[in-house]
């Protein structure tokens, strides 16, 4: 895809390797070319330019004029590293939370609370049951 990109346009920081979650890399990239705007084919380049080492190999050797869309590039990106995406959380997750030893309750109640979000569960005594959990055991600890 022929298209100049402007000299004053910052792109993305993030860089993925091949071994990071390919989600974990197109969220943030689809949220910054938002921001910004840009036609399909920068945001194309833009994502090329994202790839370092064997993953720059990997898109390197695409056949010239295969990709013809972001959205066709993203579908091979996550097909390609499909290996790597994170396993989806479940609800009995919350119960690895845990408050560390020198976290306030604060904290631990964040932690806790972005765990609840990102999981989107819906069953109230059982989050009320892993939070009191992941408190007792640090209590436990320090009665010892």
């Amino acid at each position: 895809m022929d298209v100049v990109i402007p000299t004053t346009f910052v792109g993305p920081k993030a860089t993925f390797t091949g071994v990071e979650d390919p989600e974990a890399h197109l969220t943030p990239f689809h949220t910054q070319m938002m921001l910004v705007g840009g036609s399909d084919a920068v945001r194309c380049k833009l994502f090329m330019s994202t790839l370092v080492g064997t993953t720059m190999d990997w898109f390197i050797n695409l056949p010239d004029g295969y990709v013809t869309s972001f959205a066709q590039l993203t579908k091979l990106f996550r097909e390609q590293y499909i290996v790597n995406r994170a396993p989806p959380p479940i609800s009995y997750d919350l119960f690895d939370v845990r408050q560390y030893h020198g976290e306030s309750l604060k904290e631990f109640l964040n932690r806790f609370g972005a765990q609840v979000v990102r999981l989107n569960t819906k069953y109230e005594a059982m989050m009320v049951h892993a939070f009191k959990k992941g408190i007792m055991l640090n209590q436990m600890v320090f009665k010892l």
